[in-house]
């Protein structure tokens, strides 16, 4: 990107393009060849208002749009090619209504199932979240709209977002929060990152020069825009300096950013790199056709597959599912739910959808006989006479279905959550309509984790819908009737309480700073580590029929190559349907001195298979996806053997392998700083430092016995070797230290 500066002078007009011109658009300035940029929010569907009247937190309604599944229903289908789907389908609806740039996808990582934005958000886990964001930000950008990765970073709560502090460590700070964004930004090539509101270890992220150019520019190569969330920019000309190009929302004037530049204090380069920036930005996204017009009809059948395809069929203990709709004379569909439908977030993301299918109208289509009772209200306040009438519904019908799940006001943008419970009067609506009946269905309608631990037996069979867009009850009538064979897959763990969950002392933190004190351990790495039950796993969900997992093959590559190995199993469908599934890569690498997970995911694919039949499938672990982060050597590959796991689900591990990589195991480098235990095992460093010691003596007086002491020799070898030079008598001397090191490599 060429940088022009040969109007230096003109500073009025380049520091208002610094900020936007109202709440959804760009400053112009023809002579530098930037257009005006229009926004709208995302990331699951449009949400375009009024300029004259516009709306930020989503209260009022926008122009029409297809709702698609949020994010936390895309992550379950583990597909990136249907998510890159729904992103292209997204960017041309926004081409057609004049829209540049789509805010979205969210990317922060679901460090607790309290986290009121959870809905907008992929996993719990980094890999699985890149990937997914990724193939959004490709499917969006496709079509000549930019993408917005969000929220640059550790936006993980909602509880004074606007003003606390993430205080983390650098290691799960590089390995998992900025490792999602990271895959993303290399993976999909955003064209656009949106800053966080939070500070990060005492920093505002808006401002924070490390995070904006050192990691995100530097270290990743992202050569897009850097735009602040709408509010979130809290000393202007700071952020600037660190490399945020955009203030949102925007003004006529930019006073902060100006007087500084006319002071000397903001280098004038910055300004035109940020209009350098922005033109880029207006020529990638510049129509070079017509605007399409979006086909409202097939985005909602996109919607639809795309729901179905994301359900996870938690359990299906009674065989109740498919349901026959030949064989089944009627149905008691239960639930206000199933009538006024929760089928998106709340809050900025907020889609008024083209077309809203509840379950009520799609079950009632697909089957002829079928009594709805709404059984509770959404209010969660008891009704004994609603309560009575489902239960009589349900005594009468052949099967029950309850939609059951969360409210709107339970989780949404601005606050968390402070249970992961159902509310109880549907719980106990549950109870009381499996006491009549045995053929009970639920249906679960949810943004954020629901533990099923406490009722989960009350119901023959459990499908975790989560939000679906607006096709929500054609979704859930093709997967419940069997046209669609459910192939999600949990992208984030299933806790059995909330005290068992890893952030549960440290969230959501206090005096404007919450410690993630769970380090690495989020999600199943934290209940993997501790051997804690769970819910339902990470990875977890069933299908109508059943798939074996055999042959295992590790082929590894030359160390150069930047694919470190490759597996390939067979996966046969031994059931009577067609399905999907997810083949799950986890790596359990050796310690050294660094903790390890007891497993991590590395790698994934979805294969289908026809009913009796197998297909070989082969995934590629990228030699980066190895990588950990040591807070004093940086990035450092493992190395070593490592256990190869192919799973189902990260407890439902099929095959094992064992794999030596080529490089090194993790150890700590040698310093002056080391114990003389490392210095000792050093297989370069030991035997010189043991020749100098026998060559002058030995180890004398009371440190020579120490070490001579079966009992003692321990706390000899812990001590650093810069401490033992200040004792008296040591056999050799500093210069003797200065070229030992000067000879070896101090990598063990």
């Amino acid at each position: 990107m060429t940088i022009e500066n040969d109007r230096p002078g003109d500073l009025d007009q380049l520091a208002l393009l610094c900020t936007g011109s109202d709440y959804w658009n760009t400053h112009v300035d023809e002579s530098r060849g930037v257009r005006r940029i229009r926004m709208a929010d995302g990331p699951h569907g449009l949400r375009v208002q009024d300029d004259d009247s516009p709306d930020h937190l989503g209260l009022g309604r926008s122009l029409p749009a297809t709702c698609f599944p949020p994010a936390v229903a895309l992550a379950s289908s583990w597909d990136a090619e249907l998510v890159a789907e729904v992103g292209g389908a997204i960017a041309v609806e926004a081409r057609a209504q004049g829209v540049d740039v789509v805010l979205g996808p969210g990317l922060n990582m679901k460090r607790s199932p309290l986290c009121g934005r959870n809905f907008e958000y992929y996993s719990e886990d980094p890999l699985l979240a890149g990937v997914l964001a990724g193939a959004m930000v490709r499917g969006i950008q496709s079509k000549g709209v930019a993408a917005t990765l969000k929220h640059f970073a550790l936006n993980n709560q909602e509880t004074e977002r606007m003003r606390v502090s993430a205080d983390i460590d650098p290691r799960p700070l590089h390995e998992i929060y900025l490792r999602a964004f990271e895959i993303a930004v290399r993976e999909g090539e955003p064209w656009m990152v949106m800053s966080s509101y939070n500070a990060i270890n005492g920093e505002y992220a808006s401002q924070s020069k490390w995070l904006l150019t050192d990691i995100l520019r530097d270290e990743w190569g992202f050569d897009g825009l850097v735009v602040s969330d709408w509010g979130g920019v809290y000393d202007p000309v700071a952020a600037v300096a660190a490399g945020l190009d955009l203030r949102m929302p925007g003004s006529a004037t930019n006073e902060k950013v100006l007087q500084a530049a006319r002071g000397g204090k903001l280098d004038v380069v910055v300004l035109e790199r940020v209009a350098a920036r922005l033109r880029q930005l207006g020529e990638r996204t510049a129509s070079i056709v017509p605007a399409p017009k979006a086909d409202v009809a097939t985005n909602h059948a996109l919607c639809r597959r795309a729901a179905a395809e994301s359900a996870v069929l938690l359990h299906n203990k009674r065989g109740l599912l498919p349901l026959d709709v030949t064989s089944v004379k009627s149905v008691a569909l239960i639930g206000e739910l199933a009538r006024t439908p929760r089928y998106q977030g709340a809050g900025s993301s907020a889609v008024n959808p083209t077309r809203l299918v509840s379950a009520l109208e799609a079950l009632g289509d697909a089957m002829s006989d079928v009594r709805f009772e709404a059984g509770y209200r959404l209010d969660g306040v008891a009704d004994d006479t609603l309560r009575a009438a489902a239960v009589e519904a349900a005594r009468a019908a052949d099967t029950v279905v309850m939609v059951l799940g969360l409210p709107a006001v339970d989780e949404a943008e601005g606050h968390d959550r402070t249970s992961i419970e159902l509310p109880a009067v549907q719980v106990d609506l549950l109870r009381a309509v499996s006491a009549v009946s045995s053929r009970v269905v639920v249906v679960l309608s949810n943004g954020s984790v629901v533990t099923t631990a406490g009722w989960r037996d009350q119901c023959g069979a459990l499908v975790e819908f989560w939000l679906t867009g607006q096709a929500h009850g054609e979704a859930i009538v093709d997967v419940l009737t069997g046209v669609v064979n459910p192939a999600g897959r949990l992208a984030e763990t299933i806790p059995l309480r909330i005290e068992d969950t890893p952030a549960y002392i440290d969230f959501p933190g206090e005096g404007l700073h919450v410690r993630y004190g769970e380090g690495l351990y989020i999600g199943y790495r934290w209940y993997d580590a501790r051997k804690m039950p769970v819910d339902y796993p990470f990875g977890h969900g069933l299908s109508f029929t059943q798939f074996d997992y055999d042959d295992l093959v590790i082929d590894r590559h030359d160390a150069s190559d930047p694919i470190a190995f490759t597996a390939s199993i067979t996966v046969a469908n031994v059931g009577d349907r067609d399905g999907a599934e997810v083949v799950q890569l986890y790596v359990a690498a050796p310690s050294g001195v660094l903790r390890m997970p007891e497993q991590e995911l590395r790698a994934f694919a979805k294969v289908r298979v026809a009913a009796g039949r197998s297909e070989r499938v082969t995934i590629a672990v990228p030699r980066n996806r190895l990588r950990h982060f040591h807070p004093q050597a940086g990035w450092v590959e493992t190395g070593g053997e490592v256990a190869v796991l192919i799973g189902a689900s990260s407890r439902d591990v099929r095959l094992r392998s064992t794999l030596d990589l080529p490089n090194k195991p993790l150890s700590e480098p040698l310093t002056m700083w080391s114990p003389l235990g490392h210095w000792f095992a050093h297989p370069q460093a030991g035997p010189k430092l043991n020749a100098v010691i026998d060559a002058n003596g030995g180890m004398r007086g009371r440190l020579g016995d120490l070490l001579a002491d079966p009992a003692g020799r321990d706390s000899i070898l812990g001590i650093p070797l810069a401490s033992i030079m200040q004792f008296p008598r040591i056999p050799f001397s500093e210069q003797d230290l200065a070229n030992i090191m000067a000879a070896i490599d101090p990598r063990p």
